[in-house]
């Protein structure tokens, strides 16, 4: 029997970072867009309960696929094992800026 290929994603939404582990994920036929399937959480038979898996068990309890913008998306990574899913909060530092890159002269 084949094994079954598993994915971690990480990728950004509004403030938080998701890391999640999923069986399939494919681009869309929207343009710019990955369609992630077939979520992967951790067993409810756990005796130590992690609030941030519980909080993307209940976000994406009835979601069948959901689409992901490409530029969103930091990395995934094939799996051999599953981890624990989570959500964080994106860290803000205002000390560091990240500028657009431009082509051509910057004006001031």
């Amino acid at each position: 029997m084949a094994k079954q290929k598993l994915y971690r994603i990480t990728f950004a939404y509004l403030e938080a970072v998701y890391e999640i582990y999923a069986r399939s994920i494919s681009e869309s036929d929207m343009f710019g867009f990955l369609v992630i399937e077939d979520f992967v959480f951790g067993e409810n038979s756990a005796l130590v309960v992690d609030p941030s898996e519980e909080r993307l068990k209940l976000e994406f309890n009835c979601v069948k696929r959901t689409y992901v913008p490409m530029q969103s998306v930091f990395r995934i990574d094939e799996v051999d094992k599953q981890g624990v899913s989570k959500v964080r909060d994106r860290v803000s530092d205002t000390n560091k800026v990240t500028l657009f890159p431009v082509s051509g002269k910057h004006k001031e």
